[in-house]
């Protein structure tokens, strides 16, 4: 049986997986540079969305076995990976 979690989790990650290829594909049908940019910042907001959301509902299935210290620990780091993307 498959933890309810996990299944949340890796569920999340196809979709997103699936958007990233459809993305490509939208990419080689346009055939246009300015186009493929275009396609690719709409991907700039899918992947922090769906690391944010991945991360969370991780943290929500640990938050009875990590203690407070720890759980700022990866909020933390969490924070820091969002400064250094969103950071030009």
């Amino acid at each position: 049986m498959l933890n309810k979690i996990v299944l949340s989790m890796a569920t999340l990650r196809i979709f997103s997986g699936s958007i990233e290829i459809f993305a490509a594909l939208l990419m080689l049908r346009f055939n246009q540079i300015e186009k493929a940019l275009l396609v690719n910042s709409g991907l700039a907001l899918v992947g922090p969305f769906v690391l944010l959301t991945t991360t969370t509902i991780g943290l929500v299935g640990l938050a009875d076995k990590l203690s407070i210290g720890k759980l700022v620990w990866v909020m933390a780091g969490v924070s820091c990976i969002f400064i250094g993307i969103l950071k030009k």
